[in-house]
């Protein structure tokens, strides 16, 4: 009790107010009760009830039953640097004194633990790429509105970067200060589109640590006058935004990276990518979780310009246009198809348990392909074993549904809200009138 009274103490000290102990709902967004500096105590203690029954994709607990009690993990509190008023800790929900079996955070929770029954510990790298723009009357501009006189694209272009100096300055300022080692940040191929990369984590952390920073980066724009949005594909014609998982296996032991074997893939790595591979129709469903999501899923579209898109089920050494990417300059799996909609804490569950279930099974993966796919003919994509990716969000619902292995992961329970939560959204949108639907047939037929 002397420690938390020092605690407390010392975040008054930094300005702390009130304290949220998060979770996330289906969508990853972080929800939770505002608690002041003052009781935090009773906070850790389990005192915050919720009606998680009434939130996204969070099953069912109706008004009759027991609430959710929130319980922060206080060794991972983070102090916003941006408002010091407000600290975070990351939260499991429990429901009779047990974990509550839809809680995203819970769900990763059991798979990292499963991870380390093996000896293993699983470090992911995040590649954060996303849209900043400003609402003006001639629809959504970039927040730097030169973007759009340097065709065909701004990525990388340094005078585009450093007019984006208001945004990109303070956003690598409140990383560094968390400690997240931020290493570069660039303009992106799209206008008004970003990417940070930092320091990669442990599975659990670094969940957590893109929960922040996605607040982090609504705040910053707002700042701006402008949104941070997350959308996969927020225009037809401009790149789609994506989240590469940068997943590695270490030894829990002394940290080794266990994917490595002098300087190529350890037979380990090649078993962890063969489950990954063999999951892969069932990770889509959670890794492009939205309608949205399978626009971006194109080698061209409405472009000008070729998308970078994975497109097939397949992996390559540098090949951009699969899902599964073994980079040449690190050791680890890049899964390519994760994108900036994606539920950090059930992504990063789905790819970690589907490589778990490589290594224990010894999944044997097929031949590397690396070749541009963009470019072959469908006979050619045969005969190297390219499957496609699934197209639509059904696509990859109906083989979540039909996975014995994602129901093993989430859960009977947490599967059937998933499946029901995105089915909606899925019919919702199959039942919208798009408007070039009305250009392209009202007056046609």
């Amino acid at each position: 009790m002397d420690n938390l009274n020092s605690k407390i103490r010392s975040l008054k000290e930094q300005g702390v107010e009130y304290v949220f102990g998060f979770y996330v709902d289906i969508n990853g967004a972080p929800k939770s009760k505002c608690v002041p500096i003052e009781s935090l105590a009773s906070m850790l203690g389990g005192s915050e009830l919720y009606t998680v029954g009434a939130l996204e994709g969070m099953g069912e607990l109706g008004p009759h039953e027991d609430e959710c009690a929130g319980y922060p993990d206080l060794d991972r509190m983070i102090v916003l640097p941006w408002d010091r008023r407000f600290a975070l800790i990351p939260s499991s929900l429990r429901l009779d004194g047990t974990r509550y079996n839809q809680d995203s955070r819970n769900l990763l929770l059991n798979v990292t633990e499963e991870a380390a029954e093996l000896g293993f510990v699983a470090n992911v790298g995040i590649e954060p790429e996303f849209y900043v723009v400003r609402d003006t009357e001639g629809g959504w501009e970039p927040l730097v509105a030169s973007d759009r006189i340097n065709p065909p694209t701004c990525g990388y272009d340094i005078e585009a970067t450093m007019l984006a100096e208001p945004f990109l300055g303070p956003m690598v300022k409140y990383m560094n200060e968390l400690g997240w080692g931020v290493y570069s940040f660039d303009h992106e191929g799209g206008d008004g589109q970003y990417e940070f990369n930092f320091r990669y984590a442990d599975a659990l952390t670094m969940a957590d640590r893109m929960t922040i920073f996605r607040l982090m980066a609504k705040h910053v724009a707002r700042q701006n006058g402008c949104i941070a949005t997350f959308m996969p594909k927020p225009f037809q014609d401009d790149f789609g935004s994506a989240s590469h998982i940068n997943i590695s296996i270490a030894s829990a032991k002394d940290g080794e990276n266990l994917f490595a074997s002098g300087g190529a893939y350890s037979e380990l790595a090649m078993h962890f990518v063969a489950g990954v591979l063999e999951h892969a129709r069932a990770i889509s469903a959670v890794v492009c979780p939205t309608v949205n999501s399978y626009k971006r899923f194109t080698s061209k579209g409405f472009m000008d310009e070729i998308s970078w898109a994975p497109i097939f089920q397949a992996w390559g050494e540098n090949n951009r246009t699969l899902m599964c990417r073994m980079p040449v300059n690190r050791h680890c799996l890049e899964v390519r198809t994760a994108d900036s909609a994606v539920n950090y804490y059930l992504g990063i569950a789905m790819v970690l348990a589907a490589g778990l279930d490589g290594i224990k099974r010894k999944l044997t993966a097929p031949e590397p392909v690396n070749v541009d796919t963009y470019k072959l003919a469908p006979a050619d994509l045969v005969d190297r074993g390219c499957v496609p990716l699934p197209r639509t969000l059904d696509e990859a619902l109906d083989a979540f549904e039909e996975s014995g292995f994602a129901r093993e992961v989430f859960g009977e329970e947490f599967h059937a809200t998933f499946l029901k939560h995105k089915r909606h959204e899925s019919h919702e949108f199959r039942t919208v009138v798009t408007e070039w639907e009305i250009q392209k047939y009202l007056q046609r037929i």
